[in-house]
């Protein structure tokens, strides 16, 4: 349950008294390509500004609440916290950083004054740190560039500084933006340091570039109400949450507003409580001034984008716009011969899954779902394969079964010519892989536009590539490389559609028959190709054993069993070797499938299967290869 964070006396800095006035304010959004150390970053910031007690215990990344986040080491959803410094209340905002969940990223900067841009030391400005800074400067944000991870022995901070300066004069930074602070850093450990140089003890060299060079909000605590609602959230007690930035007057517990919604629909509505942010805790309050971020809770039919308005004077702020989605799937309802067998399922219908993904369509703003021609299945259109997996595995937690199509990129009309995504994808390998590589993108049609050694004898590639070229590509460039790769893309633009793209090479090995596997069956089958299933797993007719080594599918049956006589043998059985089985992750098996075939995910499964399961009425793989070849 929320509760007021009382004073630290332990605290570097004791927080401000009374309701935060403008100049006692900064509100800042912490950005960066994945995995270059934000959360890190603001755990060290809620640490030494003394959020926490000094005997508390606190995990690691502890703004990665979610189970997904801990496990994958990502931010997946952006997160409000707030830290108190010499009586200024800073206001910060964890964005992901991943290309997938740039949606949440582009509608929290609405929250933000400024931002902190954190640049790896080694690796430098990547794709996402281009898109991220793109936002920060339309908006007009001063940026305070933090180069992270200088501790590193490939680090580099004079050349990704000189790298950093070309990407703001490549983004058209204004001359006051591109006169950017720099702040060195080694984030997992807490320090900070204005140069090379200097010796570093904690993070006040941070802190205090961000007072001095993030201005406080430029609002009007007089003027008539407005709020922009960024993010919606549930809490057990309170019910819905409508998480937001007053742009302008103030709010009070039991004010009477009006919720300005989508094509000028107005519903009234009144403020039950009142919550802001303290630490990683929403502090009850009874008024929250212009410019600080807020948790109203007793508005249940609200919606990210809305307006929180003056019922006296109604205005609606712009609404929250994200880039369009690229990448589309098919999930519906799991119609396999063991639908409905786990324990763990509780959501099996049509409605169970229409409504969970309704429901996170409107809290994610770069989710759309679109119904199709049959009632039991559903249209899911996102930013990447990885935001979709995502979503498919927090509903298979919740307990849900679904089955989904192979993900296929969105196309539009531009200029009257149909067209496709392109995505921008640089590379980072080894310099030995750099021929495999290149022959791998180049027949996934992809068009290289720069070529650069660097430090450590690698060499990075950068290339512009159809999006439906780089679906199933991650594991096959992780296995070229040996696992020493480093792959990351972002969205490029459009272009006409270039035409048919095989993607997988290999046919199916397909199961003609429903029963258990068994060794002795997998056995004679392994010279065929690489199983995804032990020995002991149950299977049926349709069901996908495993990958064959040629391009055509073969049924085969795996439930085999050696037949037993009363004649005595006089040579002994051999004993059976099997190789270690390719697991396959949901991840993994939508990257795999191939038009014919479904993945089907269960609480404590994932399968895959021929979308039509009898022998006898499948299409052979080699006939729909020719027809998509033109042959």
């Amino acid at each position: 349950m929320s509760s007021v964070a009382p004073p630290r006396k332990d605290s570097v800095s004791p927080p401000a008294s009374g309701v935060p006035g403008p100049r006692s304010l900064r509100n800042i959004a912490i950005v960066a390509h994945v995995d270059h150390g934000k959360t890190t970053l603001v755990d060290h910031m809620l640490r030494q500004a003394g959020t926490f007690r000094v005997n508390e215990v606190v995990a690691e990344r502890v703004m990665d609440s979610n189970d997904l986040e801990k496990e994958r080491g990502i931010t997946i959803l952006a997160k409000n916290t707030s830290v108190v410094w010499k009586g200024v209340k800073i206001n910060v905002v964890d964005t992901p950083g991943h290309a997938d969940f740039g949606g949440e990223v582009e509608r929290t900067l609405m929250m933000a004054d400024g931002a902190l841009l954190l640049v790896d030391a080694a690796e430098g400005p990547l794709p996402q740190t281009r898109f991220v800074l793109s936002k920060c400067l339309e908006r007009g944000f001063p940026v305070i560039v933090v180069i992270n991870k200088i501790d590193r022995q490939d680090a580099r901070p004079d050349d990704v500084l000189n790298e950093i300066f070309d990407l703001f004069c490549d983004l058209g930074a204004s001359d006051a933006q591109a006169a950017f602070p720099v702040i060195y850093a080694i984030g997992k450990l807490g320090l900070a340091k204005i140069n090379m140089e200097d010796e570093a003890k904690d993070l006040t060299p941070l802190f205090e570039t961000i007072l001095e060079s993030v201005p406080p909000p430029q609002s009007d605590s007089e003027a008539p109400l407005q709020m922009i609602v960024c993010n919606t959230t549930h809490d057990e007690y309170v019910g819905k949450l409508a998480v937001g930035r007053i742009a302008r007057g103030r709010i009070r517990i039991n004010d009477d507003v009006v919720i300005l919604g989508e094509g000028g629909t107005q519903k009234r509505a009144s403020v039950k409580q009142l919550f802001t942010f303290e630490g990683l805790r929403r502090a009850p309050t009874t008024v929250v001034e212009a410019g600080d971020a807020v948790a109203i809770a007793g508005i249940d039919e609200i919606a990210i984008g809305d307006t929180v308005a003056d019922r006296q004077a109604p205005e609606a702020l712009p609404r929250i716009v994200v880039e369009e989605p690229t990448i589309k799937m098919r999930i519906g309802v799991n119609t396999s011969p063991f639908a409905g067998r786990s324990k763990a399922s509780k959501f099996l219908t049509s409605r169970h899954v229409k409504d969970r993904l309704e429901k996170e369509a409107m809290k994610n703003l770069a989710i759309r779902v679109e119904p199709t021609e049959t009632p039991d299945t559903f249209v899911v259109l996102g930013r990447g394969e990885l935001q979709l997996a995502i979503l498919v595995e927090t509903m298979r937690r919740e307990g849900y079964e679904m089955q989904l199509g192979n993900p296929e990129v969105v196309t539009k009309l531009v200029d009257g010519v149909m067209s496709e995504p392109l995505e921008r994808v640089v590379v980072d390998v080894p310099q030995e892989y750099v021929g495999v590589v290149t022959e791998r993108l180049g027949s996934r049609r992809g068009r290289m536009e720069k070529m650069a050694a660097t430090p450590g004898g690698r060499s990075r590639l950068e290339y512009v590539i159809p999006s439906r070229g780089l679906i199933g590509f991650r594991g096959e460039f992780l296995t070229a490389s040996r696992g020493t790769g480093l792959l990351n893309t972002i969205f490029e633009g459009w272009a006409p559609w270039g035409g048919t793209m095989i993607k997988r090479a290999n046919g199916a090995i397909v199961c003609d028959r429903s029963g258990t596997a068994t060794p002795y069956a997998l056995d004679h089958l392994q010279a065929r190709g690489l199983f995804f299933y032990a020995p002991g797993v149950d299977v049926y007719e349709g069901m996908i054993f495993g990958e064959h080594n040629r391009p055509n599918d073969t049924d085969v049956n795996v439930v085999r069993e050696k037949k037993l006589s009363n004649v005595r043998n006089h040579g002994k059985d051999d004993n059976v070797a099997l190789a270690v089985p390719r697991t396959l992750t949901i991840e993994t098996a939508m990257e795999w499938i191939d038009a014919d075939e479904l993945v089907e995910v269960t609480p404590d499964a994932v399968r895959v299967r021929k979308r039509v399961l009898q022998c006898n009425l499948r299409d052979h793989r080699m006939d729909a290869i020719e027809d998509a070849q033109g042959v």
